[in-house]
């Protein structure tokens, strides 16, 4: 080894009792996080009469989908659970369209005002989502969209957030690559198509994850543009579900809620690998 080149710095070992308490601290906080959750699911599995036993059992002397059956008879969830899948895709595919576009020629094009346009773009992800919603019903109203797939997916098909990070992504492909296809004769939308997109993976699943959560569980719009049942969205519908069988029967209202929630963590945990090497890949260089 050459003695003017330092020595290699080995990674110092924490001790076995620093890792015990990170774990066990870790773990403490998931059972907590998790603890509603897994209270609801216990009610929802438990025969209607169980359901408010004492003392309280987390799980059940007695299994029983007997809840599940009784949600879907008594509320469309169905229905309340495919609008909400249907716009959500829909909202989804829409980001991932306009913000691998506009991302793409934000970090690899050039023209005129592109810096100040940008930072007009991010100017709007600061503005309160409130403060648009009497403007996008009122523009929802008059194009006649409401009570349908249009009006609850139209609003939400861009958005700053998914701009900013896959340009930041973007940006992290080194040129190189670019180059060779420049060579190749390739086009800007072949090189989106062919390179950039191909590395940016994990960004992009971290933008769907994300946009389809988001969408999921919205509220507030859903329950100012849609008015019949056939058009709502599972968020609504349980609510109205809730409120119908406030003081019937809870195990119902937690089978509801069951289902409802699942398609989410199903999601979640899909993508939860892309979706942490998406966040801390973006973000870095500007």
């Amino acid at each position: 080894m050459n003695p003017s080149q330092p020595f290699p710095q080995t990674r110092k070992r924490r001790p076995w009792g620093e890792w015990i308490l990170s774990y066990a601290g870790l773990t403490l906080l998931a059972v907590l996080v998790l603890l509603p959750v897994l209270v609801l699911l216990s009610a929802s599995l438990k025969p209607p009469g169980d359901v408010f036993e004492y003392p309280p059992r987390l799980i059940p002397r007695e299994f029983s989908l007997e809840n599940y059956r009784g949600a879907l008879e008594k509320a469309p969830l169905a229905r309340y659970l495919l609008n909400t899948l249907l716009v959500s895709l829909g909202v989804t595919l829409g980001q991932l369209l306009t913000s691998t576009l506009a991302a793409f020629g934000f970090a690899r094009l050039h023209f005129p005002a592109k810096r100040a346009l940008f930072l007009g773009v991010l100017a709007t992800y600061m503005v309160p989502w409130e403060l648009t919603l009497i403007p996008n019903y009122l523009t929802i109203s008059h194009l006649r969209l409401l009570d349908s797939y249009w009006g609850l997916v139209l609003p939400f098909l861009a958005g700053a957030f998914g701009i900013f990070l896959l340009r930041q992504n973007f940006l992290q492909i080194p040129e190189e690559y670019f180059d060779a296809a420049k060579i190749d004769g390739a086009t800007p939308l072949q090189q989106l198509r062919f390179v950039a997109m191909p590395l940016a993976r994990p960004a992009l699943a971290s933008l769907a994850l994300l946009t389809f959560l988001n969408t999921w569980n919205q509220y507030l719009w859903p329950l100012i543009v849609t008015s019949a049942p056939t058009w709502r969205t599972a968020q609504i519908g349980l609510r109205f579900f809730l409120v119908d069988q406030e003081g019937s029967n809870y195990g119902f209202v937690a089978a509801g809620a069951i289902l409802v929630l699942a398609p989410t963590l199903i999601a979640f945990i899909l993508l939860e690998r892309a979706f942490v090497r998406g966040i801390s890949v973006g973000g870095v260089k500007g």
